[in-house]
């Protein structure tokens, strides 16, 4: 990594810089800008997130903002209305009034003197799902986005349910945005009025998890903002990235698959970080991609970018399972389109004696899985940097489903796209759900996870109209495991692993299932990348970053992910320990810290036993602001109901100032 202090064009940067909305409510900013650009104007970038510009996001903001703005345009990271320094009240994600905002931002934008009136829209997870949400909108000014580590989906493919399962993750985000959101805004920007501006966030605040349970099917709530609903309306150019070690890849080749206009893919080895600062590596040099498209269709200039294959992925060659990685070995491969012509189907059967190419009589495979803590999987979508997210050997895992695997392979062959299950069976209760996962095994035994799906079995026609099963009766369900890109071997083996639960990632159904599979119906359809003749892979540049913050470190980071079981009663707990340190910042005299404690447990043997406790601390110092928030989220259910249960407290130099609880029962719907 090259730290760049000198750019084509000298930079300045405006903060803070209100933007006037048109109910009168401003949003916090921060522009970087050529310090010439009145005389020469340039295309504006825009960021809209709510994670704090001044003591969230700076860290990553300043290596990457100036060194694209040194390059010729303005980049305008915003704080949403009701985060950080802007006025207003935060109440939701993917609001129409954060939408309205968004295209008030453009048309500021595309209206300054130093602008030349072409707008691009950027961002990572929450910032990639807004750029494409406000793209649909179509504002005249917008040309182009770069979307990263987001979804078309915010129901199928969100941290909120996944086909049609509830995700543990639903309820460690919300306790994250409860608490963050009541954080104040900087007494040093908006002066003696931060203390009215705190207290009015306060007194709105609530769990957004009251708001997500209440929606446990694909309706109208979903619906709005899923830009999948109708791609056509998204017809700007489009740059869709994310990484295999993060939550959202599987959006990438859907939007290749379905937008309408320019559009390119790149899929790389990393988890839910920007390119630049991918881990597991190789990162590569964002910044100088990102310049290049937003040359292409913010200033007219041929780049050649499109000239390059449509959609880039990495290759994942084998590794040993870890909790962690710095790299991932592997190659670039680049694709003329997707769904793409270098990709065939092969189909495996599963049958008594593994997966085969044609179907074998044999006797029925019964699938069971008890309720237990599936310990080895890994977290839901990955952080990177030392967090221990990564799954690791699956043998104990495998052991606890039903594994079908192959005779050790006689030839190598990469997989790149997203492999399917179909399967016939039969159930014994009314509401099951049905994991799949692929392993890679090596000739040692050692089974390191690949890709897997879920599907809520109730859904399996559909995830607006779920359907009960019926005891004894014949169902038929596809389960689509999520895109990977990944090399085997010859001599290792793939398996094809099938669970009825997957605790602590999906909450488990209310009683054990066991399925009976239909002989010689069940199938593996399983995309293979053929060799390319005189394929040459695709290569970036080197990563280079603006000059980092200065940041002086006052309480080191740590991360932990520890099991712990009590033989007596049988209660197993996962807990997920990360301290993201304290820090001072100098140059604008703040501290900043967050942790939190994700604590999930489960009884053997018992589904209802199933708990999600999690908790954040967060601190903000600055000026005459001294505060701390509390928040905690607690997750249970019996047979036909989950119940939520939350607290927020704020504290100003220790004391407690404000304190807000709810408790709430929600019906299981096919859940």
């Amino acid at each position: 990594m090259s730290v760049v202090s000198s750019f084509p064009r000298a930079v300045r940067c405006l903060d803070p810089v209100f933007i006037p909305m048109r109910d009168g409510c401003r949003l916090a900013a921060t522009i970087w800008l050529p310090e010439d650009a009145e005389v020469s104007p340039v295309p504006a970038i825009l960021e809209l997130i709510p994670y704090r510009r001044r003591d969230g996001t700076v860290f990553r903001d300043v290596k990457m903002h100036p060194y694209v703005a040194g390059h010729g345009f303005a980049c305008c990271r915003v704080d949403i209305r009701g985060s950080g320094d802007s006025e207003g009240i935060l109440t939701d994600e993917y609001t129409e009034q954060e939408f309205d905002d968004a295209e008030d931002i453009i048309a500021w934008l595309a209206a300054q003197p130093w602008s030349t009136g072409a707008v691009g829209m950027t961002g990572i997870s929450w910032g990639g799902f807004n750029a494409l949400q406000v793209a649909a909108r179509r504002p005249p000014a917008l040309k182009a986005v770069i979307a990263l580590c987001c979804s078309d989906d915010r129901y199928a493919d969100d941290v909120h349910y996944n086909g049609g399962c509830l995700l543990t993750e639903d309820a460690m985000w919300s306790s994250f945005i409860l608490g963050l959101g009541a954080l104040p805004p900087d007494p040093q920007v908006v002066g003696d009025r931060w203390r009215e501006m705190w207290m009015e966030r306060l007194g709105a605040s609530s769990c957004w998890s009251d708001i997500w349970l209440e929606h446990q099917r694909r309706d109208a709530y979903w619906q709005r903002g899923s830009i999948c609903e109708d791609f056509s309306k998204v017809d700007i150019p489009v740059y869709a990235i994310s990484g295999w070690d993060d939550t959202y890849f599987n959006a990438v080749p859907r939007l290749m698959e379905n937008l309408p206009g320019p559009r390119k893919g790149l899929v790389g080895p990393w988890s839910h970080a920007y390119p630049f600062l991918g881990e597991p590596g190789p990162s590569i040099g964002y910044m100088q991609e990102a310049i290049r498209w937003w040359r292409q269709w913010l200033c007219g200039i041929e780049t050649g970018i499109m000239d390059e294959p449509a959609y880039t992925a990495w290759i994942i060659d084998p590794h040993q399972p870890a909790p962690f990685y710095a790299d991932h070995p592997g190659r670039w491969v680049g694709e003329p389109a997707w769904p793409s012509p270098n990709v065939e189907i092969r189909t495996f059967h599963l049958n008594a004696a593994g997966l085969t190419d044609e179907p074998v009589p044999g006797e029925v495979p019964i699938l069971s899985t008890p309720s237990v803590t599936m310990r080895d999987f890994g977290r839901f979508g990955g952080y990177g940097g030392s967090a221990p997210d990564m799954a690791l050997d699956q043998r104990r895992d495998d052991g606890l489903g039903l594994v079908f695997d192959t005779e050790p392979l006689t030839a190598e062959f990469d997989m790149l796209g997203a492999a399917e299950v179909e399967i016939r069976g039969t159930c014994d209760v009314a509401n099951a759900q049905l994991v799949a996962k692929i392993c890679d095994v090596a000739p040692d035994g050692t089974s390191t996870l690949v890709t897997w799906g879920c599907l809520n079995l109730t859904h399996r026609n559909s995830h607006e109209h779920p359907e009960p099963l019926r005891s004894g009766e014949d169902f038929s369900a596809r389960i689509a495991l999520g895109h990977i890109g990944r090399r085997f071997p010859a001599g290792h083996r793939l398996r094809l692993v099938l669970a009825t639960q997957l605790w602590p990632i999906l909450w488990p159904s209310p009683e054990r299932a066991t399925i009976r599979l239909v002989p010689g119906s069940c199938r593996l359809r399983l995309p293979l990348r053929m060799p390319v003749a005189g394929e040459e892979p695709p290569v970036f540049a080197p990563v280079e970053i603006a000059p980092p913050l200065d940041v002086i470190e006052i309480a080191p980071m740590e991360h932990r992910r520890e099991f712990h079981r009590d033989v007596g009663s049988g209660r197993e707990a996962v807990v997920l320990t990360s301290d993201f340190g304290r820090y001072w910042l100098p140059d604008r005299s703040i501290v900043t810290a967050a942790s939190v404690i994700d604590r999930m447990e489960l009884t053997d043997g018992e589904p209802l036993s199933a708990a999600l406790k999690t908790g954040w601390q967060m601190a903000f110092v600055s000026g005459d602001a001294d505060v701390e928030t509390r928040s905690k989220v607690t997750l249970t259910s019996t047979i036909t109901q989950f119940r939520l249960q939350w607290q927020l407290l704020a504290l100003e130099r220790g004391e407690v100032v404000f304190e807000r609880a709810g408790e709430r029962d929600f019906d299981r719907d096919h859940l």
